[in-house]
């Protein structure tokens, strides 16, 4: 377990947040504390959506029990996007 600093690009905001977390968190949790910062705030909830994330300027979701450690670089981008639940 270690503080671990991301960008949060979060889909319908208009700002880029540092996102700390934790190497521990999976992506619905990093996606939970990027939520935590922007809905509600600048972005408006989007009832029967579920939050992803996925590395800037790619299409891929990233695995929701993906973890942080050892898959990012420290200050990297990721885009919190709404998608259907599956």
């Amino acid at each position: 377990m270690a503080l671990f600093p991301l960008v949060s690009n979060f889909e319908r905001d208009f700002c880029l947040l540092l996102l700390p977390v934790d190497t521990d968190h999976t992506m619905d949790e990093v996606a939970a504390a990027a939520a935590h910062h922007a809905i509600g705030r600048r972005v408006a909830p989007q009832p029967g959506k579920v939050l992803r994330v996925r590395r800037h300027g790619t299409e891929d979701l990233l695995p929701r029990d993906m973890k942080v450690g050892g898959n990012f670089k420290p200050m990297e981008t990721v885009d919190i996007v709404f998608t259907d639940p599956r």
